[in-house]
């Protein structure tokens, strides 16, 4: 009985709210879009950020969407093109605070071949052990972006091509930063654990 009554009083957030408010321009559409992704979308920026800069360039995204709507295709998941903007909004921050982000694939490969050794002799210390939130966190944070970017988005239910499509990289790239990050993260972990 209450579920009919919570329905009947509010409107349910639908899916395809961004294609509406793409056409339409109404409000209502862009309320339904951050009720359904503003705390995902937060989320995505403060594991490539920090608490401050995350919420600056959400608010930002959210402005970027009402400028941009008339850009949305309705064949791009509402979600992905939402990712992506906020992703360019953050890498457009960090180039005015002159902040670095490595983005170029070649040299993250260069140094992620010559730590693969190191890699694989720690990959079993993991096994079945318990793993903090906090631990996890701590580990996901001394990734690179590219790596802690992609793992993010796959943490989020983003497909491959969803991924690329966000981060505007090609399907191998997205596979690599993928293995790298998991390989670093057990690795990360594995030592986590050895000093518990």
């Amino acid at each position: 009985m209450l579920l009919s009554i919570k329905s009947w009083l509010f409107e349910e957030p639908s899916k395809d709210c961004m294609a509406r408010y793409a056409k339409s321009g109404d409000n209502r559409h862009l309320e339904q879009l951050i009720t359904l992704y503003s705390n995902d979308l937060y989320h995505y920026l403060v594991t490539q950020s920090n608490t401050h800069l995350a919420y600056d360039v959400s608010q930002q995204t959210w402005l970027k969407v009402i400028e941009k709507r008339h850009l949305y295709q309705a064949q791009t998941t509402p979600k992905a093109w939402l990712f992506r903007l906020a992703r360019n909004t953050l890498i457009d921050e960090y180039r005015k605070q002159q902040h670095f982000v490595e983005l170029d694939e070649n040299s993250q490969r260069l140094a992620q071949n010559n730590n693969q050794s190191e890699l694989t002799s720690s990959d079993s210390h993991i096994g079945d052990t318990h793993i903090s939130y906090e631990a996890f966190n701590t580990a996901l944070k001394q990734l690179s972006f590219v790596q802690r970017e992609a793992i993010t988005l796959q943490q989020e239910g983003f497909s491959l091509a969803d991924i690329e499509l966000i981060t505007q990289s090609n399907h191998e790239s997205v596979k690599t930063r993928l293995r790298y990050a998991k390989q670093n993260l057990k690795r990360l972990l594995g030592a986590n654990n050895e000093q518990a």
